[in-house]
């Protein structure tokens, strides 16, 4: 238990990760009282649908036998076959109910939460074989609110039922008396009645213990700062991993911009702050930026112009203009172009006189 986070530090909502992994591992808010609801309104429901067909089915049977009992000879085949048949028809009108019922307790999950595959529930696990683990379970607080549950539960429940048939306990004397037609039919009365008072107390049940159960699969799933925080690391991948990436692909961007300023035919600067160089040849549309930097950046470029006689040229407001509005690689736009033709043609005229001189 030592590595559980702390109940006091589980302040943050459960993200949708944690709730998808909850219910891959079969973790789902569910209350018990929501499944009997269901399954005692099945119950009525059939009882009040099947019970006069299944009851005359099975008097029409149990007429039979006791029309003929003194004629069924128990030591032949007839009479052994008698009671298959009879088993059958028994076997029958059960199973019918039964599969219904079966349904009746899907829908019950069905509308507590989404549908669940998944073993983790039913995985052997040391924890569940621990006599310690289970003397805990035995002394918890779930185990004892689900114990007061259960005997407040069958006092509620036997009240109701008591009330319902106390009321019908002059009938019930005269049960006896009266043709078996009608016994059924009082009995089917009052079943039905008792189902009434029984799903009237239950239904109040389920609600408050789905409410409970809710609450406090909403709070076991909570998560400490810690584990939001991992989360997120593990699905957008570690703050430091990516800035150490997003260092790496700027150097290597920067060795190779720094490897295209010795084709630069002229650098711009700001006098030191800024610096941009640029490319231009006579085939080209127009110049292109070749490397741009500032700061140590820029001194770097000024440093790799001179090494390889590039021109340097000072102007400011036009070094600021050529770095905010144009990428590495990129025309430069046409706003400067007369500026920067001023520039290049400076240079190209430097460059012819230093020619004549040679």
């Amino acid at each position: 238990m030592a590595d559980q986070p702390d109940k006091s530090e589980q302040t943050e909502d459960p993200t949708q990760k944690k709730l998808d992994d909850a219910h891959k591992k079969g973790d789902v808010a569910k209350s018990q009282e929501v499944t009997t609801w269901f399954m005692l309104l099945g119950s009525a429901l059939l009882f009040a649908i099947m019970a006069p067909i299944t009851g005359a089915a099975l008097t029409q049977e149990l007429k039979l036998v006791m029309a003929n009992a003194d004629r069924y000879d128990v030591t032949t085949n007839g009479f052994a076959q008698f009671m298959n048949t009879l088993a059958g028809t028994v076997l029958v009108t059960v199973l019918v109910p039964l599969g219904l019922m079966a349904l009746f307790a899907i829908a019950a999950n069905l509308v507590q939460h989404r549908p669940v595959w998944s073993v983790d529930p039913i995985t052997p696990k040391l924890s569940k074989i621990s006599p310690i683990a289970g003397f805990q379970r035995l002394f918890s607080t779930e185990a004892l609110v689900n114990f007061g549950k259960g005997l407040a539960k069958i006092s509620i429940v036997g009240a109701a039922v008591f009330f319902a048939v106390w009321s019908e306990r002059d009938q019930l004397d005269t049960l006896m008396t009266v043709d078996i037609h009608l016994i059924l039919a009082d009995f089917q009365a009052l079943g039905i009645k008792i189902f009434i008072a029984v799903l009237a107390i239950v239904t109040v049940i389920a609600i408050a213990d789905f409410m409970y159960q809710r609450h406090r699969w909403w709070e076991k799933q909570k998560m400490t700062v810690k584990e939001v925080r991992d989360e997120h690391k593990n699905m957008e991948g570690d703050p430091q991993i990516k800035s150490r990436i997003r260092q790496i692909r700027a150097e290597k961007s920067r060795k190779r911009m720094m490897a295209q300023v010795p084709t630069a035919s002229v650098v711009i600067t700001n006098p030191t702050h800024y610096a941009v160089a640029l490319k231009y040849e006579k085939d080209m549309a127009a110049p292109v930026c070749v490397a741009k930097g500032v700061d140590a950046l820029a001194l770097r470029i000024r440093g790799v112009a001179t090494e390889h006689d590039i021109p340097i040229v000072e102007n400011p407001p036009l070094a600021r203009a050529l770095y905010a509005s144009v990428d590495v690689d990129d025309t430069i736009p046409a706003e400067h172009f007369k500026a920067v033709a001023q520039v290049i043609g400076f240079v190209m005229r430097l460059k012819q006189k230093a020619r004549w001189k040679a």
